[in-house]
């Protein structure tokens, strides 16, 4: 190990006796945070154990997925290149020991009484949830650092598409984080300590809590059902689908120019905000709704279907349904990984429930993916009198941190790379 991981200088032997405001990984000298060991190998679903942190690719997008989700957005504060690239650092270290089930640095207790902690404490006690910890970049980022000639072409800026009403307030963003787990404390305890660890250098521009999972990486598993009560996108790919991953999510070395050559292992990730009219939706008749989605409601099975994995017959449902207009056989292949959340947000002040789907999708290049995809959705889809897109991002997912001396970034910002 290095020494920011084993034998580096402790944060409360640098930060002594009148530096307790400084944040972890702000110490001069480079000093990062201090990682005991690697996590151990990977979890099956449902164990709660840990889920590897070392690889090719990040966790948490081919990963089985998770009961939970923390997904945050932050600008970047600082104005230096080597102070982020050192939080990136330390950011990575902090990383792998929470994916582990241990606490950041020397922890939530036992240091230095007239010192803040370096870790928050809430998730002490419980087991590491198979929490995983995928970090990505904003085409923001690029304006940043010198990075404008490393902005891949496949980072391309989301256009506004029909029925679009963003918040500012929720889209955007330098980087972000999402942070999958079986426990929503371990989730949350994740985000609040990379904040921590980033205070003065980055700052969270908005964040999204996530419940029931609406969709599986897992195959022959059972797909989770959305606020509307149905199952949607149950040909997602899965995480033991190699090629299909290869094909649609991993970026190639062959992709592209120079420009993104960084960028092979990584994906390239959509995130939306979806509001459900929930009050409207649970007014429309039964009929009405399955032939909205094209599915039935009790089996999830295409139209004159029996089963929910048979293949659909889409010219038996109506033109506008969701899944006929989804399909990759009406959009020329085009396919995506889903990963979204179901949300609910208190009410909207007006007596409705701020509730809906937190839609994340991870392809090979957004052109060629979600951009194509959510046109014809937005232009033509019956599900679109029942929702509203209210918050969007787009994130270049860089390749996994390979061995206990990567970081999360390395390929962009270091010339060695």
């Amino acid at each position: 190990m290095n020494e920011n991981e084993r034998g580096g200088p402790s944060r409360r032997a640098l930060i002594g006796w009148g530096g307790a405001g400084l944040a972890l990984g702000a110490a001069a000298a480079g000093g990062g945070v201090a990682l005991s060991h690697d996590g151990p190998g990977p979890a099956a679903e449902g164990s709660g154990g840990a889920v590897e942190f070392h690889g090719p690719h990040q966790a948490g997008i081919a990963t089985p997925v998770q009961d939970r989700l923390h997904f945050a957005a932050f600008d970047v504060k600082t104005e230096d290149r080597a102070e982020f690239v050192q939080l990136l650092k330390d950011w990575t270290a902090a990383a792998r020991l929470m994916t582990a089930g241990k606490p950041v640095g020397e922890g939530a207790y036992g240091g230095l009484a007239e010192a803040p902690p370096d870790d928050t404490g809430e998730a002490l006690g419980l087991s590491p949830s198979r929490l995983t910890l995928t970090v990505g970049f904003g085409p923001s980022l690029f304006e940043r650092f010198g990075l404008a000639d490393r902005r891949p072409a496949a980072l391309a800026d989301l256009p506004k598409f029909p029925g679009d009403n963003l918040d500012k307030s929720r889209t955007g963003g330098d980087l972000c984080v999402q942070a999958c787990a079986d426990d929503p404390q371990v989730a949350v305890h994740a985000i609040r300590n990379l904040a921590r660890v980033g205070f003065g250098k980055v700052a969270v521009r908005w964040s999204q809590l996530g419940f029931g999972k609406t969709s599986s990486t897992t195959p022959d598993a059972q797909t989770p059902r959305n606020l509307m009560g149905f199952k949607d996108g149950t040909r997602n790919i899965a995480g033991t689908e190699t090629a299909r991953l290869d094909r649609h999510v991993w970026v190639s070395a062959s992709d592209g120019d120079a420009k993104s050559a960084w960028m092979t292992g990584g994906s390239y990730l959509v995130a939306r905000r979806i509001r459900m009219n929930i009050e409207t939706w649970d007014r429309a008749s039964l009929q009405e709704q399955e032939d909205v989605f094209g599915r039935d409601k009790g089996e999830g099975a295409p139209v004159g279907k029996a089963k929910e994995h048979d293949a659909p017959f889409l010219k038996a449902m109506k033109p506008d349904a969701h899944v006929r207009l989804a399909h990759p056989d009406s959009n020329n292949g085009i396919t995506i990984l889903r990963r979204g959340y179901s949300f609910t947000d208190g009410t909207d002040g007006l007596g409705r429930l701020d509730a809906g789907l937190f839609f994340l999708a991870y392809q090979r290049d957004v052109r060629e993916g979600f951009i194509p995809l959510q046109r014809r959705l937005a232009a033509h889809d019956a599900l679109n009198e029942y929702i509203q897109h209210v918050g969007s991002a787009v994130f270049a997912v860089p390749p996994g941190v390979r061995d206990s001396h990567d970081w999360w970034g390395r390929t962009l910002f270091s010339k060695e790379a």
